[in-house]
């Protein structure tokens, strides 16, 4: 059995920051990786292995998990705030989301045993003699956000089923069938089983997005007309931004993926395999789709064209709409699964508790995630929300901190340091703006969206 570690962030460990920061700066720095730090500790005659993802499989899965729900709703941020604005953002929030994701890896290579946000809180605030609560803390932002996107994936479900077909019956039928599709895909326990699926996924949204542009392009429904910039209220305006954040956050769940890794230093190849892909696909996709779709391009995005048309493309986003919804509930149930089972042999068992325990965890992260989903029926409102609570620390907020963490007493060190000492907190800044005013914009988009009832029968189309 291996040896649990439970003083991750020692005396020790603070001696030799210095050093090890020389060491990466000079890019020698290896994974130390001792058996203790692990977080599935020892693997060498374990029934059930879990680092086994190459590079270009974690990244597949990182593709899967980030390319999905985001996309469906950029072109009608573009036709929000402006093409000129929108592409702006795109690109900028994308390059931004490269660099914070790769502080990310950092943190996870200068602290191995780290596999979650919760185990990252632990560390930020060991110094403040409060890791107890800096791990609760971030571990249940990181669950409860992992949850929102569950709900939200159910949603798009409901709203595909209800175009398929033409609401044939009540949409928490149609909610309870995708909850129960999401539970039996999420059984296996390990990302490598999970990955096959990812293939899958990044074709259904690739086929439904060029579906969508080939089926728009011919009927134009917008004429052509294009905006480069637009006037608009700062709520709406606001609401259309956090949508572009959404589809860059996948960072909540990279610490997961990372520790499943056979070479944890080859993260950054995964890292840029998945930023250069959805930059790309998201800018090609916003810019074409609003082209063609007018200011009235519907979200999600495959609304947009006629109802036939509808109804072909969410039908080859299917698997999509399901698959990325599961890898974040993979993510969400081995998060809980791990704090159970770090340091016990239990996790590499093929038992009635190893198994049992991975199945009810699954099963009722899933009904939580089927009730957030009825409860706020509205695919903006529902991605607003989940943004301003969320994606805005741990996508943006949490990286600047993290830095600024790995490089405490060192921030004045150079030229190049104090440039990334101002970069990290203007990022820790943005963090909170999107944060503060995501809330605001939300919450009014919800309060004055009157239209749609929760747990209702109603379609959501």
């Amino acid at each position: 059995m291996a040896h649990q570690y439970s003083d991750p962030v020692g005396e020790t460990r603070l001696r030799e920051r210095d050093e090890t920061i020389r060491k990466e700066e000079k890019g020698h720095l290896e994974n130390p990786n001792p058996e203790y730090d692990d977080p599935f500790g020892s693997e060498e005659f374990a029934e059930v292995k879990y680092r086994t993802l190459t590079w270009w499989q974690c990244g597949m899965i990182m593709i899967a998990e980030t390319i999905s729900l985001g996309i469906l709703s950029l072109p009608q941020t573009v036709a929000t705030i402006g093409m000129i604005g929108s592409v702006i953002l795109i690109v900028g929030l994308g390059a931004l989301a490269t660099y914070t994701g790769y502080v990310i890896g950092q943190f996870k290579l200068r602290y191995p045993h780290v596999h979650s946000m919760a185990d990252a809180g632990e560390v930020l605030f060991a110094p403040l003699g409060l890791p107890r609560f800096g791990r609760e803390f971030l571990g249940t932002a990181q669950l409860l956000f992992l949850i929102f996107i569950m709900g939200s994936h159910i949603l798009t479900f409901t709203v595909m089923m209800n175009t398929l077909t033409d609401h044939g019956t009540c949409s928490i039928v149609f909610g309870v069938v995708g909850l129960v599709v999401s539970f039996i895909c999420a059984l296996p326990r390990t990302l490598r089983k999970v990955s096959w699926f990812s293939f899958a996924s990044f074709a259904s949204i690739l086929a439904a997005v060029f579906v969508t542009m080939i089926a728009i392009a011919i009927q134009r429904p917008g004429n052509g007309v294009v905006d480069a910039t637009r006037k608009t209220s700062l709520a709406s305006g606001f609401l259309a931004v956090t949508n572009i954040v959404f589809a860059y956050a996948g960072h909540v769940a990279f610490f997961g993926f990372i520790s499943e890794m056979q070479k944890p230093t080859d993260y950054p190849k995964t890292l840029y395999l998945l930023q250069g892909t959805d930059t790309s696909l998201y800018l090609v996709a916003a810019v074409v789709i609003y082209y063609y779709g007018g200011s009235e391009v519907a979200s999600p995005a495959l609304g947009s064209t006629s109802p036939t048309t509808a109804k072909v493309a969410y039908g080859v986003a299917i698997p999509t709409i399901v698959i990325a919804g599961v890898i974040n509930g993979h993510v969400a149930a081995k998060y809980i699964y791990v704090r159970l089972f770090r340091g016990s042999d239990s996790m590499h068992k093929r038992n009635f508790l190893s198994i049992g325990s991975w199945v009810a965890i699954t099963f009722v992260l899933w009904v939580i995630a089927w009730v957030i989903a009825e409860a706020i029926p509205v695919f903006s409102n529902l991605l607003g929300l989940i943004v301003a609570l969320f994606a805005s620390w741990f996508t943006y907020g949490l990286s600047g901190i993290f830095w600024l963490f790995l490089n405490w007493g060192n921030y004045t060190k150079s030229p190049r340091k104090i440039f990334l000492t101002i970069l990290n907190i203007i990022v820790f800044g943005i963090g909170g703006v999107l944060c503060g005013m995501g809330l605001w914009t939300s919450g009014e988009a919800i309060h004055n969206n009157a239209s749609k009832a929760s747990f209702s029968c109603d379609a959501n189309q």
